[in-house]
């Protein structure tokens, strides 16, 4: 079941994203780390609503926060569509036991339901240069790279940006 999560479930999404980069990390990749994503990232995503979790038997699974939000790193990205309308998506993350079951799917469907329902032209977001299986993942559902962006306080390589149409101008 997906659902809004709230400030209840703070702690079970903090210790999913821990164990998430912990599990990147045993793979070589680095894209989340002690400054990133923080307790106060998600107590703001949750306060605005745009948090989401997925539970399963009382157990939170996985996540995904979006909002029609722009962050100011993606000013410097040329999109494929005008800044109107658009959904961005962040912090995705899928507990370690729980991945390769369609979950991340299930949370990318919602998000993508609800932009469609709500009428958003596209969806944006960012994943790590150096995660093949996300890259692959973003691309199997047609978003086309667009730029990179970088978080200096994360890595030192880019982080690609992302953009699914929805509404053609």
């Amino acid at each position: 079941m997906i659902r809004r999560a709230t400030k209840n479930d703070i702690k079970e999404v903090l210790a999913l994203t821990r164990a998430c980069a912990l599990a990147m990390e045993a793979e070589g990749i680095f894209q989340w780390n002690s400054h990133y994503p923080s307790e106060e990232v998600f107590v703001r995503d949750v306060s605005q609503g745009a948090l989401s979790v997925f539970e399963r038997e009382k157990k939170v699974c996985g996540c995904i926060m979006f909002s029609n939000e722009k962050d100011a790193p993606y000013n410097s990205v040329t999109w494929l569509t005008p800044d109107q309308q658009n959904l961005y998506i962040h912090r995705l993350a899928v507990h370690p036991h729980f991945q390769k079951q369609g979950i991340a799917r299930s949370l990318m469907d919602f998000a993508e339901a609800f932009a469609a329902t709500h009428q958003f032209q596209s969806i944006r977001l960012d994943t790590f240069s150096q995660n093949p299986r996300n890259i692959r993942f973003y691309e199997s559902r047609d978003y086309k790279r667009v730029g990179d962006i970088y978080f200096p306080k994360q890595s030192p390589f880019p982080f690609h940006c992302y953009e699914k149409v929805l509404v053609r101008q």
